[in-house]
């Protein structure tokens, strides 16, 4: 690690603490050259697979674009942020699990709405009549029969 005081190459731990609530270690270092003090984090870093959009253009995968659209469709319901942030984490292991470079958006719209069909069927009505376009209340209709029958 490099000093960010010296640019000296020459540096070394002196202390490591894991993060409390995260996949991350804190070093305290120390320079060898100047002697000065500084802090690092170290994270693993996942790599997600690219979106493939209905119109076959393809997009990073945007975990704040996803968070945005659970959190409009969970607004005002009663789900606490450890659930929403329980269900971010599910969803995105479950991408990263199915080991594609690229996946189509309809399979991470599929996930979302089976989280939010865990978390609150409001939230999953809401998201869902946007996703598969609802055009009447027919179709809601048949997708709350659905639901009920389940």
């Amino acid at each position: 690690m490099r000093c960010p005081f010296c640019q000296a190459e020459d540096t070394k731990v002196a202390d490591s603490r894991l993060v409390a609530e995260a996949n991350e270690v804190r070093r305290r270092r120390v320079c060898n050259e100047c002697g000065e003090r500084f802090t690092t984090y170290e994270s693993v870093e996942l790599v997600m697979p690219r979106v493939v959009k209905r119109d076959q253009s393809r997009e990073s995968f945007d975990q704040k674009k996803m968070r945005e659209g659970i959190l409009r469709a969970l607004e005002k319901r009663p789900v606490s942020t450890a659930q929403v942030v329980e269900a971010i984490q599910t969803i995105m292991n479950n991408l990263r699990s199915l080991g594609e470079k690229e996946v189509p958006a309809s399979k991470v719209g599929e996930l979302i709405m089976d989280a939010l069909q865990d978390l609150d069927e409001v939230a999953y009505i809401r998201f869902a009549s946007v996703y598969r376009r609802f055009r009447d209340l027919e179709a809601f209709k048949s997708e709350i029969e659905r639901l009920i029958a389940r």
